[in-house]
């Protein structure tokens, strides 16, 4: 590989005439078995004919579900989150959002999320934007009351945003007329 007089650099090309464009500066052709230089591959062209259909019941398992499904999903979820251990010996509930919350910063986020989540899936249900407006503040106020060392943890367990919002869904769906 030389540098031509009038300084301008062309990279080295393949039997097949294409270039080697991205290879790293100082390093060589990749050669096969036989001694043929391989091109790099184009990852462009790989994929191109690859699609994700997440429309799809059979790429996306929660695509195709009636609304009582969606629900019962969603209130199974909010119990998970807020209220599935009960502390031995008392009557005290307490969920994953507590146990993760204990972890600083990320366990909040990681619950935020969900909690989010759960407010998407609420709003693909057709809740109107007060119903969402509602359980967005609630997920805020669970969240941010959450950061707090150790008082944010206590707030988080005593709180239960997600069966409040999961709750407060159902109450609205309950008053919508069936179609």
């Amino acid at each position: 590989m030389t540098m031509p007089d009038d300084d301008i650099y062309t990279p080295p090309r393949s039997r097949s005439g294409q270039s080697f464009r991205t290879r790293a500066p100082g390093r060589g052709p990749v050669i096969d078995q036989e001694g043929r230089e391989l091109p790099e591959p184009d990852l462009h062209t790989r994929f191109e004919g690859t699609r994700f259909d997440f429309g799809h019941a059979a790429a996306n398992p929660f695509g195709e579900l009636t609304r009582e499904q969606r629900l019962a999903r969603l209130d199974a979820i909010a119990k998970l989150l807020d209220v599935a251990f009960i502390v031995p010996g008392t009557n005290f509930r307490y969920g994953i959002d507590g146990l993760i919350g204990l972890i600083p910063v990320v366990g909040d986020i990681i619950t935020t999320a969900i909690s989010l989540w759960l407010v998407r899936e609420a709003r693909a249900l057709g809740a109107p934007w007060y119903i969402t407006a509602r359980m967005l503040a609630n997920v805020a106020l669970d969240g941010a009351v959450g950061l707090v060392p150790v008082a944010g943890d206590a707030f988080d367990v005593m709180f239960r945003a997600n069966v409040r919002n999961v709750r407060m869904l159902k109450r609205w769906l309950d008053r919508q007329p069936r179609a």
